[in-house]
């Protein structure tokens, strides 16, 4: 049978176009990069002069971070900034693959430690710029890990822990009330949930401060970072926590027993279960308890109640409390965003510093993304957490043309866009924020 010629097999395709820009979206993020100062901050803070691709490394960090925002997984995605005109709506030079990955395993542990002071000194600068929280505002901070697996046993550092997948187990504290990354560092697969907690905590706390926050600050913890060396740094520095702890400990079961049956409140649990919460005092510390058990004709598959507790020193009713631990779930959409979202699905490197270098690059996409969202004013007050994917498809990769319209160079984006008036205001916006100092 002869197949007629005709529609959609009409439309030849060819890739000749100078002028197209893949992902024209980037221009807003470019914007919000350059009031911030970050390739300037990036190359007077991270001292990488003599090491093979260590010449200006803020332009190379950018190149890797905008290909984050653009969605890229891998190093060889960062090429497609370098596609038609795409490099003429970004601020700096954009870089090879092959450069990013020299550069990348130029960093040293030193090294990384000084992209991770830019990420603190990029928080500050965005949150002067009104991204940051109100005047004496309390901010909800929720500390965790994940395991960023990989594939192949070349990967320095890579191990099998506790979910015996191999990876690495990096720790991340995050802001509850926007999503942005606060504090991330990357450790070896074989770390205990633990390890680093102190130190973590101690650097995390006078940074949330350089940067301008004033009021209460509250961090969260699952029970992997039970430890009582933790809660007395939390007490040095003036941070209010809930801790969960494992209830599987003789101590902890025999306070949980003797709780008086009269002091259990009931809450609101799906229909099929019943759910109560109690307090008492444990080793001088505050616990909160809650209880859970199925009921009804599911009953024989859950009979018992079950115990989850935390620690904590705030005030108020032990139901307000328990709600606003378990609201401590955030954490997983932040990371989860962070790995679909930042590119931090994959580890590109043998050296583990190189993946921690990437890591940082990830971490700044990510936080690009959300400042941004809030700066810019692209997200409603009535979406509370709107996901990299939806930002990217929304604003950051809408395809344009840049031409000359009378001298000055114009992005010609997709007509009926549905996203366009806002995408035009949060440019307005970010082109409107003062300079921020470096």
């Amino acid at each position: 049978m002869k197949r007629v010629s005709r529609g959609i097999d009409r439309v030849a395709v060819t890739f000749d176009e100078p002028n197209l820009v893949a992902n024209a979206g980037l221009v807003l993020i470019a914007t919000l990069a350059g009031r911030l100062g970050l390739e300037r901050l990036c190359d007077t803070t991270i001292e990488l002069s003599g090491r093979v691709g260590g010449f200006r490394p803020g332009r190379k960090i950018l190149t890797l971070v905008h290909a984050m925002v653009a969605g890229a997984s891998h190093i060889d995605h960062a090429d497609m900034l370098r596609a038609g005109a795409t490099a003429e709506v970004l601020e700096h030079r954009v870089m090879a693959p092959s450069t990013l990955g020299t550069f990348l395993r130029s960093f040293t542990f030193g090294h990384v430690r000084q992209f991770e002071r830019v990420i603190g000194e990029a928080l500050g600068a965005a949150w002067a710029l009104g991204a940051g929280p109100g005047e004496g505002e309390r901010l909800v901070v929720d500390i965790d890990s994940t395991i960023d697996e990989v594939h192949g046993k070349k990967k320095h550092g890579a191990a099998y822990g506790y979910t015996k997948k191999l990876g690495y187990h990096p720790i991340l504290a995050t802001l509850a009330a926007t999503g942005e990354i606060l504090h991330a560092r990357l450790r070896k697969g074989s770390a205990n949930t633990q390890r680093g907690i102190r130190r973590f905590v101690e650097e995390l706390v006078p940074r949330l401060r350089r940067a301008g926050a004033s009021g209460q600050i509250v961090m969260r913890f699952d029970s992997g970072f039970w430890s009582n060396e933790t809660i007395a740094t939390l007490g040095r520095l003036g941070v209010n926590y809930t801790m969960a702890v494992r209830t599987g400990t003789k101590a902890l079961a025999k306070a949980i027993a003797a709780i008086a049956e009269d002091a259990w409140v009931e809450i609101d649990y799906p229909e099929g279960g019943r759910a109560q919460v109690a307090e008492c005092i444990y080793k001088r510390r505050r616990l909160i308890v809650r209880r859970t058990r199925l009921v009804g004709p599911q009953a024989t598959l859950w009979p018992a109640w079950r115990h989850f507790a935390f620690l904590s020193d705030l005030e108020g009713p032990a139901t307000d409390l328990d709600a606003f631990h378990r609201h401590h779930a955030v954490v997983e959409l932040v990371i989860d965003d962070l790995k679909e979202g930042a590119g931090m699905e994959h580890c590109p490197s043998g050296s583990f510093s190189a993946n921690a270098a990437w890591l940082c690059c990830a971490v700044l996409a990510h936080n690009l993304m959300r400042w941004t969202a809030s700066i810019g004013a692209l997200v409603q007050e009535t979406e509370t957490f709107v996901v990299a994917r939806t930002l990217r498809t929304r604003y950051f990769a809408v395809p344009g043309r840049l031409v000359n319209r009378s001298g000055r160079p114009t992005l010609r984006l997709p007509e009926r866009w549905p996203w366009a008036l806002r995408f035009s205001a949060a440019l307005d916006n970010l082109r409107a924020v003062t300079f921020a100092p470096t």
